[in-house]
């Protein structure tokens, strides 16, 4: 195949023979502009043959990117009932701060294979999420998944998107601030959850006998405390407020006490896949560079939920230095 070198010398020689700058013999002249026209025309399908040559060598996808480039779409989990961060609204409809999060990921994705994806959705709950990850059954978990050192051994996860901490939820009137003033009483938890062992384990430490009943998911155990089968449900404060503030039960409940726990949030997917995960964390370097993250945390922790209700929770000094970390510039 001729080079871009090879057919602009051919381009020049030609044109000098056409001006009749160079002597040559009438033989040798129509043999020359013979030899022209013929690399002339190898350099006019020359840029064809090398997008076909180009195709041939492109590198292959792997892991989660070529399942989706094979199949077309990814497959996203979400929660039921983890407000503000995936729930459902009145018509049924996912949305959240995660799935705004994952809206944006998606794109991402669908630039990098060159393609439009389409999004299939499916409901998870605490318990089943990650296995529905390492299974292939979602690509994706838009949830409120807590990154820690014992889940990282089966799955990977995104930059952080939130920072929060366990809390009790209570009964005004119940005289109970901390984990102390349950002894003796029922404490709710959700299964699958890292309360589910973390704040039985704390109790222990402190001696305290307190009586754990372990519910499906998050509105199940809001649901035995209303019904006051229980004194208190642990979870972390941003859940707790999102939930009193999608079932409008302020009036009656208030989360109290100091952090039980701490915990960062974030996506989670398949480990060991690191072509996926660059496009995940490139991603979230657009959102933060863009500052489309901040937007997108004040829709959903500072203006009105779905019930009307605010969280009224302003992004807080640690959350807005790691994303400062991720990309987002300084006011």
């Amino acid at each position: 195949m001729m080079s871009a070198h090879g057919c602009l010398a051919s381009a020049s020689v030609a044109a000098l023979v056409r001006q009749e700058t160079v002597v040559l013999t009438p033989v040798l002249s129509r043999l020359l502009k013979a030899t022209m026209a013929a690399a002339l025309a190898l350099c006019l399908v020359q840029p064809a043959n090398a997008q076909q040559r180009n195709a041939s060598f492109a590198v292959p996808y792997a892991g989660t990117l070529k399942k989706i480039n094979d199949s077309g779409e990814i497959r996203i989990g979400y929660r039921e009932n983890s407000p503000p961060f995936a729930f459902l609204d009145a018509r049924r409809k996912p949305l959240g701060y995660s799935l705004d999060l994952c809206e944006i990921v998606v794109e991402v994705i669908a630039e990098e294979l060159g393609k439009d994806v389409r999004v299939v959705q499916r409901p998870v709950t605490p318990e089943n999420r990650f296995d529905l990850v390492t299974s292939g059954e979602i690509d994706l978990d838009c949830g409120s998944t807590t990154n820690n050192v014992e889940r990282r051994k089966i799955v990977a996860f995104s930059p952080t998107m939130f920072v929060t901490g366990t809390k009790l939820l209570v009964r005004r009137g119940s005289g109970i601030l901390n984990l102390r003033n349950l002894e003796g009483k029922t404490v709710m938890l959700t299964r699958g959850t890292v309360h589910e062992t973390a704040i039985p384990k704390l109790a222990e430490r402190q001696k305290l006998g307190i009586k754990f009943v372990f519910a499906s998911d998050h509105q199940e155990s809001f649901q035995m405390l209303a019904m006051g089968k229980a004194e208190a449900f642990a979870n972390d404060d941003v859940q707790l407020y999102g939930i009193l503030a999608e079932t409008k039960s302020r009036a009656d409940f208030r989360v109290v006490g100091d952090f039980l726990t701490y915990a960062d949030y974030a996506l989670m997917f398949r480990k060991d896949d690191p072509e996926f995960a660059e496009v995940v964390e490139r991603a979230f370097r657009r959102l933060a560079g863009s500052r489309e993250i901040v937007a997108i945390y004040e829709r959903w922790f500072l203006k009105p939920l779905p019930s009307g209700v605010r969280l009224n929770l302003p992004m807080s000094p640690h959350l807005e230095e790691l994303f400062r970390v991720q990309g987002l510039p300084s006011d």
